[in-house]
């Protein structure tokens, strides 16, 4: 896919990240494909997906662009989005239009540099756009200067580095779109409308929400510990 083609899809609106782990209660029996279907007749124009399974099937679902990853973690290398060309592939074989790996300053499995795999998803896949998921302006910046197809704020607030930044980081969110030359993403901890909109406004192309919207287990446990915060009134004693 042209980069100018999925801009013209998304620009603007909601990319929802429909993604349960293996412990999780919505893992499997192809329910996450049917997350997007309701993701998308609410309004979605695109979807953010994790393991080929659910990349593929997804596609069969839904007419959208899908932002592929895959979770996997090495030994050695705190970097587990996308790690290595061999997530690449899966996700590239499953039918993604984009590709999200973890471009932070980290260490990669086996030592490879983060140009060095750009270049071989390029040659090899040269159709597949590549976003990075990056936690500060500097990482950003530098995943520009590489040629990377576009920038998400995904990662503020998951490296050590930025573990007290706010969330979400509006701040980094803000300075990435004045500083580089790529499309933007905002990702991260965005859990209202408010939220969303204010991303749109700072001149982000789109915005990715997950947890507010597909993660019940998330969603309920938001609401419990506010709850949590309030005394509950005494009943009025029946007479």
């Amino acid at each position: 896919m042209k980069l100018e083609t999925l801009i013209n899809q998304i620009r603007g609106g909601l990319i929802v990240s429909c993604q349960a782990l293996d412990d999780e209660p919505l893992h499997g029996a192809n329910v996450m494909p049917r997350m997007a279907v309701a993701a998308a007749e609410g309004g979605a124009v695109g979807i953010r997906a994790n393991g080929a399974n659910d990349i593929r099937e997804i596609k069969k679902e839904v007419n959208l662009p899908v932002v592929g990853i895959v979770k996997r973690t090495y030994e050695g290398s705190p970097i587990y989005i996308t790690p290595t060309m061999r997530e690449v592939e899966e996700v590239a074989l499953a039918g993604a239009e984009v590709v999200s790996l973890d471009a932070t300053f980290r260490p990669r499995p086996n030592g490879i540099e983060l140009s060095d795999l750009l270049e071989q998803i390029h040659r090899t896949f040269p159709e597949l756009l590549v976003m990075a998921d990056i936690s500060t302006l500097e990482e950003g910046i530098g995943a520009a200067d590489l040629g990377f197809d576009l920038v998400a704020s995904t990662m503020s607030g998951y490296t050590p580095y930025t573990e007290h930044d706010p969330n979400p980081n509006f701040d980094l969110i803000e300075q990435l779109v004045q500083s580089v030359d790529i499309p933007v993403i905002a990702e991260g901890h965005i859990r209202t409308p408010e939220d969303a909109a204010r991303c749109i406004e700072l001149g982000c192309t789109s915005v990715v929400v997950g947890s507010a919207i597909t993660r019940p287990q998330e969603i309920t446990k938001h609401f419990v510990e506010r709850l949590k915060m309030v005394r509950p009134t005494a009943k009025p004693s029946a007479r």
